[in-house]
This record gives structure tokens, sequence and C-alpha cells, in this order.
């Protein structure tokens, strides 16, 4: 099931709803999909640590249980909160982030950015920046930061999700560290030439999920363990 919550969203009150779903799911709970778009906001996980918050201005600060740093939600940015079934969905917490992370790949591949992919020891998509053929400086190019990942399991139920930045005022992300990761860029979809609204994206990005996160498990499926929270 997939719904979009009402738009610009408090975070704090979705995520006291995430909260709610989770500890009130029975074992045939239907899983969801929550896609939002939140009020200006930082969020700081479970092992966060606030010096990564290096200039907060007017944008609020929430402690949550999510796994990570620091990250900033805000307008322009698509979340997608997965409300899902580990135990009955077959695989563990690490094949878990896997699959998310392959679904944001495969939609930006689909949206012609056939570069994006995952960074060793730091999860979420990265993308090539200066684009390739922009015309941009002559050093070697870096990796950019498009998409952020921070999940919880309750009873082997996670919530939250994943976040795609869209079409957004990236300065706030000038005002922390992203991820935990000083000088880290950030970019969102318009930067990179795409030109798609909110709603087609996250309408899009959740249709990923739902492909990546129903697929059979692969034989030889990865072992239990791994993160219970990541980002």
């Amino acid at each position: 099931m997939v719904r979009w919550l009402p738009c610009p969203a408090p975070y704090h009150e979705t995520w006291e709803a995430m909260k709610a779903f989770t500890a009130s799911r029975a074992d045939d709970t239907p899983d969801e999909i929550w896609l939002v778009e939140h009020e200006p906001v930082f969020t700081l996980g479970l092992a966060g640590k606030t010096e990564h918050v290096l200039a907060p201005h007017d944008v609020p600060l929430v402690k949550s249980d999510r796994g990570g740093q620091v990250t900033y939600h805000g307008p322009g940015q698509v979340v997608a909160y997965v409300l899902l079934d580990l135990r009955r969905a077959g695989y563990f917490v690490k094949e878990y982030v896997q699959r998310v992370e392959q679904a944001v790949i495969d939609l930006l591949a689909g949206l012609g950015l056939p570069d994006a992919r995952r960074k060793p020891a730091a999860p979420g998509v990265y993308v090539d920046w200066p684009r390739p053929g922009s015309g941009g400086a002559s050093a070697p190019p870096e990796l950019a930061k498009i998409s952020a990942l921070g999940i919880k399991v309750h009873r082997h139920c996670t919530y939250h999700g994943v976040a795609l930045n869209v079409d957004m005022d990236l300065t706030p992300f000038e005002w922390i560290n992203p991820c935990g990761y000083a000088g880290l860029r950030t970019v969102d979809l318009a930067a990179c030439g795409v030109a798609i609204g909110l709603e087609e994206a996250g309408d899009r990005l959740a249709q990923s999920l739902a492909r990546a996160l129903t697929a059979a498990p692969a034989a030889g499926d990865l072992a239990a363990g791994g993160p219970a929270a990541v980002e």
C-alpha cells in the first residue's frame, strides 16, 4: 500500500505516526510506503553528534531514533518511509538496505543518470559531480550524494526510509556535515539536469521500491545481522 501524507508535513508528527503504526502491527498487517515532503528540519540519528550541526540558523533540530548522523529534510525533497515486515519478506537488514539503495539506483538510471551508485561504507546513493559533459572544472569528479537512507528496525519491522533530492534549496546542507562527512557535496535531480515534479518522482520511487522489496530473496540469502539503524 502506497499513500501520500499531507504536505508539507511536520517531521516529528510523521515520526510518531510511524512508531505508532509499527507498534500496533500484527502478523498480517499489510506493508506500506508513505510518501511525504517535509517542512525544513535537521534530523540527528541515534549515534549522531551535534558537532556535525555547524550553523542551524532557524531550522529546527530533531533527535531521531534512526541510524546515522545528521541530514536535512525540506521542500523539494521526497521521502519514502518504508513500513516493512522483514520476517515476512524473507530477508535480513543488510539485504534490505541493499534493496532500498538498488531501487533508487534503478530509478535514477531510468531518469538518465546511469552513473548513480553506492559508495563503500557510506549508505545512500551518489552521482558523479560535476556532471559528465557539463563543461565544469577539469578536476577529477567527486561523488555527490543525491539520496540518503535512514532506517530503524523494531520487532523485525522497519520504519524511517529513504530521501531523494528532487528540486530543492540545497543551502541548508552547507550548514551541516551531511551524514557526518565534512565537505560532502549534496545535489538534487534538478542540478543533474532531470526535470521532474515532486509527486511524479515520489510515485516512481514508490514503484521502484515496491519492485525491489517484493522480489524473491536471492539464493544464499545474506546472513542475519548488520546494522539495525543506518544512514
